[in-house]
């Protein structure tokens, strides 16, 4: 071989392989982090998947520079404890379950969007009595230590019973329907698109629902508080743009809630009639409004209350105080050194003064 030609050769493929070296490191840094967000079905999380399916979810992921696959889990419970064990990086919940499942595991959370709140939505149903009082001895089937019981409790204390009158059975969510279809005396207590189901049984009785309890069965996006700015923002970005559309008037309102109609297994009229006691915050101020009030406070005290008196927070727990709970007024409910639930405002606020 040519001698100059030899070491033209060697020098050609020593600045190639250089030159590859040097880009290594920037392919690695210029991989899109990937982030797994999981919803179960229930009116006021049914815009996630129309978020997603119309483009708005990877249209905001993308301006973050991140990807977010979005996953239906049929089972909430089981998407709440899928999130605390570490394959989910956000989850839909309410408020109560927040607190009892991933706060009181360890796993710090942050309530990233106030979506609504149940103003109806959540209800007891039950089949041969047509009053609460009338619940007494009745086997009633639910979602067990869920939001669900929660209101049980409530509606029990509003006619002077306790849960020392039922007998409570835990029922998925999943099979609740089917359970009350086939029981001639059933009691369920469930949240729609199930309950409006339930109602529509012409044996059905609507006993007490959350209307009975405004405010108090908050319905959220809840994220890892470790997780980043950029999947926070692309989150509540794209939520908010779908809630514009909702609002809204003419064709693209109308698509995007058939869209949610037929996700959610209804027809528009259903899904609209559901929307009806959902107390939806289409606009981030009106989220950041609810949550600077006075009841927030005192609806999670009432919920902490409930959650350890059903030993919620975990056999080491002696009192409601053992868990900390993050307010938006930047006080805490119970051991400010172990929060593990945070109400903050950071990304709503930003949504409402359009700096996302």
């Amino acid at each position: 071989m040519n001698l100059r030609r030899f070491f033209m050769t060697r020098l050609w493929t020593a600045s190639v392989l250089i030159a590859c070296l040097h880009a290594l490191p920037s392919r690695v840094q210029a991989q899109t982090p990937e982030f797994n967000v999981c919803w179960s079905h229930y009116t006021g999380w049914e815009p996630w998947a129309f978020a997603d399916s119309s483009g708005i979810l990877k249209k905001w992921a993308d301006k973050y520079k991140v990807k977010i696959k979005l996953t239906l889990i049929n089972d909430y419970v089981e998407s709440i404890n899928l999130y605390t064990s570490g394959k989910f990086d956000a989850c839909t919940m309410t408020n109560m379950d927040a607190l009892t499942i991933p706060a009181a595991g360890g796993v710090d959370s942050t309530a990233l969007i106030i979506g609504d709140f149940s103003n109806g939505n959540d209800g007891i149903v039950g089949k041969g009595i047509q009053n609460l009082k009338d619940i007494k001895t009745r086997k009633v089937k639910l979602v067990e230590l869920s939001v669900s019981h929660y209101l049980l409790a409530r509606g029990l204390n509003s006619v002077g019973l306790s849960e020392r009158d039922v007998k409570v059975v835990n029922t998925s969510d999943a099979d609740i329907g089917g359970v009350f279809a086939a029981d001639k005396d059933s009691v369920v207590v469930t949240w729609n698109p199930i309950l409006a189901q339930l109602k529509a049984d012409k044996n059905a009785h609507l006993l007490f629902d959350s209307s009975k309890i405004p405010g108090e069965i908050i319905d959220l996006m809840v994220v890892k508080t470790a997780a980043p700015d950029s999947l926070k923002r692309a989150l509540t970005g794209a939520w908010y743009e779908v809630m514009a559309k909702m609002s809204g008037q003419g064709p693209e309102r109308d698509a995007a809630i058939a869209t949610m109609a037929k996700t959610a297994g209804g027809t528009v009229e259903d899904f609209s009639n559901q929307l009806k006691t959902t107390a939806m915050f289409f606009k981030p101020a009106e989220a950041v409004a609810f949550a600077q009030g006075p009841d927030l406070k005192k609806t999670m005290d009432f919920v902490r209350g409930f959650s350890f008196d059903h030993g919620l927070f975990g056999k080491g727990a002696k009192t409601k105080d053992d868990l900390g709970i993050a307010l938006p007024d930047g006080s805490a409910l119970g051991n400010k050194n172990k929060v593990k639930l945070r109400f903050d405002l950071t990304w709503m606020s930003l949504a409402a003064n359009q700096k996302l």
